[in-house]
Formats: structure tokens, C-alpha cells, sequence
């Protein structure tokens, strides 16, 4: 069973710089395309950035393109979301997802075409 557990939230001033990590286990890291989502306070889950299971295909919603970086280190089971330059909307809870991926090379975008999620981890930009 495919288990996503996220780390590295907190709380941060506007303008500052953050990092996220989701660990991957119970089955192979390569076979998954990758995703982070994160739900607003009082707001419904959004698509943040996806990656393919090479890594080669990345995608960005436009509110944190320029400033998140997304990005997986396939032989230690983990991905990775670099924000800077944080703004109070970004302010959420965020989710790692996975999707069975095989071959496939392209990536997602749509909360209902993952399988997995971890748990979430809090990130707070407040001045």
C-alpha cells in the first residue's frame, strides 16, 4: 500500500522561503507521477504542481509558478516543493498525491486523478 507522508511545514513571514518533502513507500517510486495540492482555510483543495515519474514533465499552477519548484530524487522515495517569495495566500494546508503512472511520462493536474495522498503539512505566512 502506497504511503505519502509530507514534512518540513511551519510558519513564515511574507517573502520568505520554505521547503516541503513527501516520503514515498510501499511500492516502487518510479512507477508514480507526482503531485502537491493544498487546501485554503475555508477553501477547497487546489492543484499547486505535478511531476511525471522522471521528472522530465513539470507543471505549475499559475498562482506559484516563478516561485515553488517542483522536483523528486527517484532513489530516495522522495519529492520536493521549494517556495519562495511566500505571499498570506499561501497560507494552507499541503498535500503530496501520487497516481499509478507505468510508462507514462505525462503528468496531472485534477484531484480526482490521484489515488494517494499523505496527511498534509501546515504552512502559515503571517506577518
Amino acid at each position: 500500500q502506497v504511503l505519502l507522508v509530507e514534512s518540513g511545514g511551519g510558519l513564515v513571514q511574507p517573502g520568505d522561503s520554505l521547503s516541503l518533502t513527501c516520503a514515498f513507500s510501499g511500492a516502487t517510486f518510479t512507477d508514480y507521477r507526482m503531485g502537491w495540492f493544498r487546501q485554503p482555510p475555508g477553501k477547497e483543495r487546489e492543484f499547486v504542481a505535478a511531476t511525471s515519474w522522471t521528472g522530465g514533465t513539470k507543471v505549475y499552477a499559475d498562482s506559484v509558478k516563478g516561485r515553488f519548484t517542483i522536483s523528486r530524487d527517484n532513489p530516495k522515495n522522495t519529492m520536493s516543493l521549494q517556495m519562495s517569495s511566500l505571499k498570506s495566500e499561501d497560507t494552507a494546508t499541503y498535500y503530496c498525491a501520487a497516481d499509478y503512472a507505468g510508462f507514462e511520462t505525462t503528468v496531472k493536474r485534477k484531484e480526482d486523478e490521484y489515488d494517494y495522498w499523505g496527511q498534509g503539512a501546515q504552512v502559515t505566512v503571517s506577518s
